[in-house]
Formats: C-alpha cells, sequence, structure tokens
C-alpha cells in the first residue's frame, strides 16, 4: 500500500464557522471550500471540515465530535496563548501550564465541542523521562 495522505475530518454543525475558527486561531490555509466541505492545511499538515448530516456520511454516524481532541504543537505557545486570548479573545478551558510529562500547553474549545490543545514540549521529569523512545 501507497500511503499520500492521512489526516481527520471533524464532522461539524456550521463548517462556514468552523473553517474560519482554524484559520483564524490556527493560521490554516484553505484548498478546497463548499457549504459541505472545506479541506484545510497548515504546512505539511492537513485537517478537514465536514457537515455532520452530510449524504456522505452513513446516517448512523451522523454526529458532532465527541471526545476529540486536536494538538497543535509550536515552537511558541507563550506568544500563541497571548494571541488567543488577547487579539482573539478566547478563554482557554485549561490555562497555559507545565506538565511533568514534557508539555507546555493550553486548551481552548474549537467548534462543534472540540478541545484544541497548544502544545510545547519542553523536558520532562526525570518520573516521565524513560517513557520517550530513544530517537
Amino acid at each position: 500500500m501507497s500511503v499520500t495522505s492521512l489526516y481527520p475530518v471533524l464532522m461539524s454543525q456550521d463548517v462556514g464557522a468552523a473553517a474560519a475558527f482554524y484559520r483564524e486561531v490556527m493560521g490554516c490555509e484553505t484548498t478546497f471550500e463548499s457549504d459541505w466541505y472545506v479541506s484545510l492545511r497548515l504546512g505539511a499538515f492537513e485537517l478537514a471540515i465536514l457537515a455532520h448530516d452530510h449524504a456522505t456520511v452513513p446516517e448512523k454516524y451522523r454526529a458532532l465530535p465527541r471526545g476529540v481532541i486536536v494538538n497543535l504543537e509550536v515552537e511558541d505557545v507563550d506568544a500563541l496563548y497571548s494571541s488567543v486570548t488577547s487579539q482573539a479573545g478566547l478563554t482557554p478551558v485549561l490555562p497555559l501550564r507545565d506538565e511533568p510529562f514534557g508539555q507546555r500547553h493550553f486548551i481552548i474549545e474549537a467548534p462543534d465541542g472540540v478541545l484544541l490543545d497548544a502544545i510545547q514540549p519542553i523536558p520532562p521529569t526525570a518520573e516521565y523521562a524513560d517513557a520517550y523512545a530513544a530517537s
């Protein structure tokens, strides 16, 4: 099998609003846009938004996301935090903090109940250091 792409597709109640959020907060660029589907790109990464009730989704599975976290790893999470809270006016559901497992991060609520976890890797504590695979 030769894979050409792999990316998540988030089902949405309002495709346009969800796509606008990811464009504004993450800086994604639109590569395809219709009223029921938007394909976004951020560098080499892709994310798509699909109307949850579209005919291409089997009827039994037409639902909004539940329990989904999208991780956005950045070089300067403090700068993003400042931008998101002061310029975009968003209130994190998890404030900026350091985690012993090697992350400085915060979480904001994205459309449709999705959580966006903005992360900057930091050195883990000794307790977690051995859990990482050698590179």
